[in-house]
């Protein structure tokens, strides 16, 4: 009976679900609007829900219920009672690796493809190792912070003491479990959460010492702090569309001892000459708006509720933004282009456009493969404005 119980609670959550918010900000409204669900409750809930979005669109003829054991077996290494219930013959193979789980999958449902857990495979980038690609959404990815190389050692020393697995990746990326909590243990301003990937992508910037910088689609900001950390004597200008989040950097930067930096509510699909008549920039960092799809393995739920349709949307946008932006970078200056997404469309297609009508060059390219490092997968050029004749 309690795999039953367990079964109608999935279902109540899938019926309800209509992929318009984050599941991870849906969960919690749910739960609050459930109040009779214990902890126990809530923990199965989550877990089914997320595994179930993680086998994305494969085998769509069977049942949810045997759906979401195949899901739930692929991917835990702890037995659940549905995959007891409906995989028993399985069971005994749940702590064996990914890779074998999956064989064994394939045998007993031979209609499963890999191919369909992310189906807009054939739009994804060429340097994509499409197979390892799909693989990786059987898995949470972790969590990544990033810290000062001088405090790497005491802070790991201090993770460790609260019994928390830590690897040092660089000597300043540390990956952590996902769901790691670190506010109890660790200082304010001590590390910033940020993607394995998205800190290489500060490989590319290479700034010099009173530099003006200008990051355009700041968001929280993590991009401007990691150009803080690479050299901390440069002016920055900070912008993007939604105070919101504007709000949410001031406090990032404030943590991070960042004091004087220049801020703008800007929307780069407009003309903005009016605002930005008399910057000159020595860098550019466009973290453009973009699909997430290099992300999904922290938002499983895109593999169900993700609409082709908005690649070339994004893409149009990507196209307008590196346009009405690049006017102000001086030239011999970079511009980094940078989205988190998998898709050509969005990647090497924007680049190519860029050197098709705009006066920039590409220095280097690269599709940061995270799905390497269960981290994000995510893209990463650097073009130079070229100088006038």
């Amino acid at each position: 009976m309690r795999a039953d119980h367990q079964l109608r609670a999935f279902e109540q959550i899938l019926n309800s679900y209509d992929g318009s918010l984050p599941l991870h900000r849906f969960l919690p409204a749910y739960f609050k609007q459930h109040k009779q669900m214990g902890s126990s409750d809530r923990r199965w809930a989550t877990r089914h829900i997320y595994s179930f979005f993680r086998l994305g669109k494969a085998l769509p003829t069977l049942h949810n219920e045997v759906r979401l054991s195949i899901a739930d077996f692929l991917c835990h290494d702890t037995l659940s009672l549905l995959v007891e219930k409906n995989l028993p013959d399985l069971k005994e193979n749940i702590t064996l690796p990914l890779g074998e789980k999956l064989a064994l999958i394939k045998v007993k449902y031979p209609d499963f493809n890999i191919e369909e857990v992310y189906p807009f495979h054939t739009t994804l980038s060429d340097d994509i190792d499409k197979e390892a690609f799909f693989t990786s959404f059987f898995k949470q990815p972790d969590l990544f912070i990033r810290v000062k190389t001088e405090d790497s050692a005491a802070i790991i020393s201090k993770l460790e003491g609260e019994s928390i697995v830590v690897k040092m990746i660089t000597d300043t990326a540390l990956a952590l479990p996902n769901g790691t909590k670190l506010e109890t243990i660790l200082n304010e301003g001590s590390y910033q959460v940020q993607d394995l990937s998205s800190q290489h992508t500060g490989e590319y910037f290479k700034p010099n010492k009173w530099d003006k910088w200008w990051d355009c689609c700041a968001a929280s900001g993590g991009k401007t702090l990691l150009l803080h950390s690479l050299e901390p004597i440069i002016e920055l200008l900070v912008s993007d569309l939604r105070e919101s989040v504007l709000l949410n950097l001031d406090e990032r930067f404030r943590l991070a001892g960042i004091r004087k930096y220049h801020k703008k509510e800007i929307d780069l699909l407009q003309n903005n000459d009016q605002v930005l008549h008399h910057y000159q920039f020595d860098g550019i960092i466009l973290d453009a708006p973009c699909t997430g799809s290099g992300t999904w393995g922290r938002t499983p739920e895109m593999l169900t509720f993700f609409e082709e349709r908005k690649i070339n949307q994004f893409a149009g946008i990507q196209k307008i933004i590196v346009q009405n932006v690049v006017k102000y970078l001086k030239p011999g200056k970079p511009l980094i282009y940078i989205t988190c997404s998998a898709f050509a469309q969005e990647n090497e297609a924007v680049v190519q456009h860029i050197l098709d009508t705009l006066p920039l060059e590409l220095e280097k390219m690269e599709l940061i493969k995270g799905y390497e490092n269960n981290a994000d997968t995510m893209f990463v050029a650097r073009l130079i404005k070229k100088s006038q004749d």
